[in-house]
């Protein structure tokens, strides 16, 4: 079977106590430029003193191997990023929303697998209502979702805010709280729901 056509890289990693996600980013991104000339830094999402998210762009989609990002993880990890995991993304979904082109200093994600038998529905949900819906809230600048090819869990939606208090007011609770939010929602397994704060790009 032919290797996908990826256009995006996640890099999971926990800098040390003397090290910034920034630092850390800059670092990978080197390094992944040697087989991957076109990439870019796309987003630094750090949770204070834990762990980050690094995502990197690549200029045009292209084929990438689940053997060839094991061995970028290696290189990665022999450089110095000992605890670090590297992740092909696809992307299925991007959404703009009022607030783009607005600093925007919170990260949001949810990560889950869906439960046996319901991927097309969780799926459909997500990108007919759930997605497109929290992207339209004031205050959110974008909102994607990609699918993780390697370390998973599978889906991965993500959203950009100007603040965290976005995520309390009542038009995204509203979409949060659809009948068909209620009835997908509990079909949601290996979640996991991480704040980040941004980082300036270098």
């Amino acid at each position: 079977m032919s290797a996908p056509a990826i256009d995006s890289l996640l890099l999971r990693c926990t800098p040390a106590a003397h090290e910034t996600a920034t630092t850390l980013a800059q670092t990978a991104l080197a390094l992944l430029r040697q087989d991957l000339a076109d990439l870019r830094l796309l987003r630094v999402a750090q949770q204070p003193e834990g762990i980050a998210y690094l995502y990197f762009a690549l200029g045009n989609p292209q084929p990438l191997s689940a053997d060839q990002t094991v061995q970028a993880e290696r290189r990665l990890q022999s450089a110095g990023l000992a605890a670090c995991e590297l992740s092909r993304l696809q992307l299925v979904m991007h959404c703009t929303g009022p607030a783009l082109g607005e600093a925007t200093p919170v990260h949001y994600a949810v990560e889950m697998d869906p439960e046996s038998g319901w991927q097309d529905e969780l799926f459909a949900w997500y990108d007919q209502e759930h997605l497109p819906g929290l992207a339209s809230v004031a205050g959110t600048a974008q909102a994607f979702r990609y699918l993780n090819l390697d370390h998973g869990p599978l889906s991965l939606a993500c959203y950009d805010l100007v603040d965290a208090e976005v995520m309390g007011c009542p038009a995204w609770l509203a979409v949060r709280g659809t009948e068909w939010s209620a009835r997908v929602r509990p079909h949601f397994t290996n979640t996991r729901r991480t704040m980040f704060d941004t980082q300036a790009l270098p």
